[in-house]
């Protein structure tokens, strides 16, 4: 899930502190079955997404384009399952070191890309606070 803000932030135990500027937040989500190629498409896509307005005022611009940045929170409860019964199930959602490693690959080929990117604590409880500009709020999924 992709989230335009004017600015965001995240808290874990410990003091850990991250936050950006002007930009996206991605909560992202890894599911079974997912790959590196997934990170990779997923990464490109969210940094030349057209998401952000022009002097017109159209949605004409890319996070490249406007020199904003990411900030990417892990989130394997976008992954919970809630037809059944009353505790959302997890089954779709890809094992912790899977999803560890296809996080960091998602948030080194943001760099790559010149997206400056900051993270959460991948597997700890946080807080999140931003302010969602719009709001613009998007879901992802490679399909094929």
């Amino acid at each position: 899930m992709v989230q335009r803000v004017d600015r965001a932030s995240v808290e874990a135990e410990g003091g850990f502190r991250e936050s950006i500027g002007k930009g996206v937040l991605v909560l992202l989500g890894v599911g079974r079955g997912d790959t590196d190629r997934e990170a990779l498409w997923l990464a490109g896509k969210i940094a030349e997404l057209r998401i952000f307005e022009d002097a017109g005022g159209k949605m004409n611009l890319s996070l490249l384009e406007t020199g904003g940045e990411a900030l990417v929170v892990s989130q394997f409860t976008l992954y919970g399952d809630c037809r059944r019964g009353r505790r959302p199930g997890f089954d779709a959602a890809a094992e912790p070191e899977v999803a560890r490693k296809l996080y960091r690959i998602f948030i080194e080929a943001l760099s790559a890309k010149g997206i400056a990117a900051s993270s959460g604590v991948f597997g700890a409880t946080m807080k999140v606070d931003l302010v969602n500009d719009g709001p613009v709020t998007l879901i992802l999924e490679r399909g094929e």
